[in-house]
């Protein structure tokens, strides 16, 4: 059964938003789904909803709404905190609701003895657990942690929502999350469902559509930007990413931009070792950027002494904007790969990645379709779909992730595939992939390859939408680099 983690489903959920799909819709498809399936398996009883401050309690509100539609079901709700803390919009909304239905009682409960809770639990045939949602760490707070120990010792039949509520540690003195007998979540299997000891609490499991647009989790969107690993406020410098690009010689420009915009996308420092040719040219960019004067005209041998040195010190290397494709450069290359904990390799570094076969570097390569086609010795076909099982089928036969660049970007670490349709025809313009590859090694440094891929296709797409809007077809590559910002914010 396909599945998704629980930080993939808070993505999919973010850009249903941004696409027009409410939280507040999936809010009601989800608790209408769990009163359907009660509905189905029960002829009638009492009905004991036990609500969280969060989404997931707000799922169960909905639930006890339409449940108490049914004459054969008497319905209660306990709500763990006050009306007051709950946590979003959208619940808090299905809550007050439940004032203008046929609810047998709703109760508050603020501490961890007070006897309404135990009193509630023992009185009803069927417990439903909309207590705490999926990405739960930690200790459980209380009254949370004395409803779960009371719902697990009723011998009630318990029903969670979406997963059981808490953390599920077999390792914890006392039970740390709800065992239940049917579990029933939503849109996909969730992967945390699937491990050990997982199974000891969820008991049967239920998937129910809820109406997630397909889109919403095939095409990146905002909610993949909020699933990044950022700066922390307390982080001082080096922490968000040391960055080293490789390039030049043949050009000037294209390391320039890549430098300038791993700079735009947080990374703390980043270094530019370029040929003498060029080096003080680049330099003379930003005062931000710092250039190391590599030996010569080109990339050679003779630069591996200090790319070595650099490489110890960078967290990530972006190699291949504006090298030139002499022999000399490429065998360099080559040679380079192996140093690297993690690479993304463009232009003129893509032939050598090869060089790449059977190391443990974390790799993302970014080409476009006559690069790809070159790389693979065979034509990249126009057609999307032959297109994407085409990156797929390589990406997981070279162990890299592969951002091809297109009207439609196509990422894939061979596993899955992820499309990004932001970006416009102005960006045809010279030294955009440059800034792509530049976001991509800065979102790196701290996320896995193929959430930074990812992430850095929409950004550099959004942030020359942006630029579009102020420039039209007179953009420039300098234009989207400005822009990174105001996309990052969202």
């Amino acid at each position: 059964m396909d599945s998704i983690n629980w930080e993939e489903m808070k993505a999919i959920d973010a850009n249903c938003s941004q696409l027009g799909l409410l939280p507040i819709q999936l809010m009601e498809n989800a608790g209408s789904s769990v009163s359907k399936e009660i509905s189905s398996r029960f002829s009638g009883g009492k009905i004991l909803l036990i609500a969280g401050r969060g989404n997931n309690g707000g799922d169960a509100f909905v639930a006890a709404r339409h449940l108490c539609q049914f004459p054969q079901f008497q319905v209660e709700v306990i709500l763990l905190g006050n009306a007051a803390s709950i946590r979003t919009e959208e619940a808090r909304k299905n809550f007050l609701l439940l004032r203008h239905c046929n609810i047998n009682s709703i109760n508050e409960i603020t501490y961890p003895g007070d006897e309404k809770l135990s009193r509630s639990i023992n009185n009803a045939e069927i417990i439903v657990d909309g207590i705490l949602g999926t990405g739960v760490t930690g200790n459980i707070k209380e009254p949370e942690a004395s409803a779960i120990e009371l719902i697990n010792s009723s011998g009630k039949y318990v029903i969670s929502i979406d997963v059981p509520s808490g953390t599920m540690d077999t390792k914890s003195e006392v039970p740390k999350c709800v065992k239940a007998d049917l579990t029933i979540t939503f849109h996909k299997m969730k992967e945390e469902l699937n491990r050990l000891p997982a199974s000891h609490y969820t008991g049967e499991v239920k998937v129910e559509g809820i109406g997630i647009c397909s889109h919403a989790e095939r095409f990146i969107g905002i909610g993949n930007l909020r699933n990044l690993n950022i700066r922390k406020p307390d982080s001082h410098k080096g922490q968000a990413g040391r960055i080293l690009i490789i390039g030049g010689g043949a050009y000037s420009g294209a390391p320039a931009l890549a430098a300038l915009a791993a700079l735009r996308t947080g990374a703390d420092i980043v270094t530019v070792a370029a040929p003498s040719n060029v080096a003080s040219t680049i330099a003379s960019f930003s005062p931000d950027l710092i250039v190391r004067c590599l030996s010569g005209q080109r990339l050679c041998i003779d630069d591996l002494p200090l790319i070595t040195e650099l490489a110890c010190k960078h967290d990530v290397i972006v190699m291949g904007m504006g090298l030139g494709n002499e022999d000399g450069v490429e065998k360099t290359a080559r040679r380079i790969i192996p140093l690297c904990k993690k690479i993304v390799l463009d232009a003129d570094a893509l032939p050598a990645f090869e060089e790449a076969k059977g190391i443990a570097s974390e790799i993302v390569i970014t080409p476009h379709a006559r690069e790809f086609s070159r790389i693979r010795k065979v034509e990249t076909s126009v057609d999307m779909n032959k297109r994407i099982e085409e990156v797929m089928t390589f990406s997981k036969e070279k162990n890299v992730v592969t951002l091809l660049k297109g009207k439609v970007d196509i990422i894939s670490d061979g596993k899955k595939v992820m499309l990004n349709r932001t970006g416009n025809a102005g960006m045809s313009v010279g030294g955009t992939g440059d800034v792509l590859a530049g976001i991509t090694g800065a979102l790196l440094a701290a996320n896995s390859p193929i959430k930074a891929a990812a992430c850095a296709a929409y950004i550099n797409g959004a942030a020359g939408d942006l630029a579009f809007n102020d420039k039209g077809y007179g953009l420039l590559a300098t234009d989207i680099i400005e822009r990174i910002t105001d996309v990052m914010r969202e």
